[in-house]
Parts: C-alpha cells; structure tokens; sequence
C-alpha cells in the first residue's frame, strides 16, 4: 500500500518583526505586556523612518482586518491607542513642516489643487516603468503599491459619515465605482489583486509588508491619519482629490508598460481600469473638495493640505524607488525578489 503524499501546511501568519525599538515596543503592548514609557527614541525623519512608520501601518492594520494572533479587543486598547497617538504626532507635526498647510481662500481652493496636480514628466515613476523598467522591476512597483492597493477605497470610506448633504452623495458616487458598481470582481483592490497573481505574485493581503520600507508605508499611512481623525476630514477630501486629479497618466503609462514587457491582459487591467474610471473621478474629486471648502470654510486649509501632504509623501517615495533602481538595486528591503 502506498504512502498518501503529505500535504504541505503553510506556516501561520505572523506580525511582522519590528524594525527597532519602536516596532519592538508596539509588539510588547500587543502582547499584552506593560512598557516602562511611552517615550519614543529620536526620530531625525518621521516621513521615513522605517522603525516608525512600520509600527505606526500595524497600528493601524487594527482598524482595518486586524492582525495575527492579537484580539480585536485591541482595536480600541488605551495602551496601543496612547502608543500609536505618539507616532501620529511625530508623523502629523514632519508633515505639518514640510507640506503646505497655509490659510486659503475657499475660492482658490480649486486652483490650488490644480496647480499641484502636475502631469508626469521625464524623470518620473510612470514614465520610467513605461519605457526602461524590467520584468523584476515591474514585480517590486506592484509590492510597493500593494500595501494600499489591496486596500483601495477603504481608508476615504471613513470620510463617508463625517461629510453630510450633496459632498456625501459626491464621495458615495467615487466610493461606489471604486468597490466596484456592485460587480465584487471589479472592485479596485480585486482588480489589483489579480494583478499581482498574473505578474506571478503572492496577492494576499499584507503578505509583502515587511518588505516595504519606511517611504512607502508613509504613504499608505498618511491616508489612515486624515481618514481615522474626524478633525482631518478635509485633508482626507483635498488627499482624495488629487490621488484622482493625478491618476489617469501614471496608469496608462504603467500599462503601456507593462504591455511593453509582455503581460497578458488580465496584468493590466487593473492599471486600464483607471485610466477610464479616474478621468470621470478627476472631475467628480475635484468638485467634491471644491464644495467641502465651501461648505465648511474652516476646513478650506486643510483640503489643501491633505493634497500637498500626498504630493510630497509620493514624490518621496518614488524618489526612493527610483534612486534604488538607477544605481542597480532592488527598492524593496531584505532578499532579492522572488516570485511566487
């Protein structure tokens, strides 16, 4: 009688390891264990800093689908949450410095978020993965943007509540394309995750985090800080506005390039998708922050500087990446990139 194969179990998923004594200290309050002080060690860029900005994304993977092995009681322990309000501040107050956080007349908000809402240029992400980008290359853009891809949509849903009248109907009608018009398989980050799977990935939620550094988790934390802060939700809208208003290029340019590699269409869909859906949600977004700053003058500040708080995450870390690739390494932290 023949032995029956063995059936190979995947090992249980893990939190990711802490990347310093920050992440280490998040990990011994998940654990249930008393810290000494909530002091945090010097941080010279809370922008980057791959220590904080990693314990500050699995902070907030607690409001989103939790993480392994911890109870979702944790969602809303005051220990974690005194914890994660340190990293917002050291997070909020770097971006405070270096984003555009000044007064605005309600009538130039629109202007405003034009005028930040640049095309792409030679030296950028989309057009260097257009033309130059290898096959490799191409994989690591995916696990970059995975972190809030595989996630799209949920983080400005939270504006949903906060807004009320015509700019709630206006970010519904974004929010309802972007999960999909009622089609599950059309949904964003369903259309993402395939996206992954055809370029020979690992498309399951989070299963790339640890190898993402510092730049890019701030950019996927910079939505969770506008749209878990009710105070915030005008930096959500002005955020919302020009992810849609700077789009569309990027994505036919990723497309493009992706086409110029190889990849079937079920690779590029994704990337297809928006180039349609963002045109319409450039004008729907635009009108949405226009009318939010008139709505609620107060926040006509800091619509603009949700926008100019993306801009500059953005730019960062597609610098990273790029800087990365033109001097012959891999922008992801740790092993080489292998597929699945």
């Amino acid at each position: 009688m023949s032995a029956r194969p063995v059936r190979e179990v995947p090992p249980a998923p893990t939190i990711p390891a802490a990347r310093g004594p920050i992440g280490a200290a998040l990990g011994r309050l998940l654990a249930g264990e008393p810290l000494d002080g909530t002091d945090l060690p010097p941080v010279l860029d809370p922008l980057a800093d791959d220590d904080l900005q990693s314990a500050l994304y699995l902070a907030y993977e607690l409001h989103y689908r939790g993480l392994p092995g911890v109870p979702d009681r944790f969602e809303w322990e005051p220990r974690v949450l005194a914890f994660r309000r340190e990293l917002e501040t050291a997070f909020e107050d770097g971006l405070r410095r270096r984003a555009d956080d000044r007064s605005v007349d309600v009538r130039d908000v629109r202007e405003t978020l034009r005028g930040l809402a640049a095309p792409p240029t030679e030296g950028s992400l989309s057009t260097f993965v257009e033309r130059r980008a290898t096959i490799e290359q191409v994989r690591e853009l995916l696990i970059q943007r995975s972190a809030y891809q595989l996630k799209e949509a949920d983080p400005h849903s939270w504006g949903i509540p906060r807004l009320t009248g015509a700019a709630k109907t206006g970010l519904m009608e974004i929010q309802y394309d972007e999960y999909g018009s009622g089609d599950p398989a059309w949904m964003h980050a369903e259309l993402f995750r395939t996206t992954m799977v055809a370029a020979g990935l690992d498309g399951t939620y989070g299963a790339y985090v640890e190898r993402l550094p510092g730049t890019t988790l701030a950019t996927v934390n910079l939505i969770s800080l506008f749209g878990l802060h009710r105070r915030l939700r005008g930096a959500l809208i002005g955020h919302l506005a020009l992810f849609e208003m700077t789009s569309s290029l990027p994505n036919r340019a990723y497309a493009n390039g992706l086409r110029r590699l190889g990849f079937a269409e079920p690779a590029t869909r994704f990337f297809d998708e928006h180039v349609e859906a963002d045109a319409l949600h450039e004008v729907l977004a635009e009108d949405l922050a226009a009318l939010v700053a008139a709505e609620e003058p107060a926040l006509a500040a800091d619509v603009v500087f949700g926008a100019s708080a993306l801009s500059l995450v953005e730019d960062r870390s597609s610098g990273a990446i790029l800087d990365a690739w033109e001097s012959g390494r891999s922008s992801l932290l740790a092993a080489p990139l292998a597929s699945r």
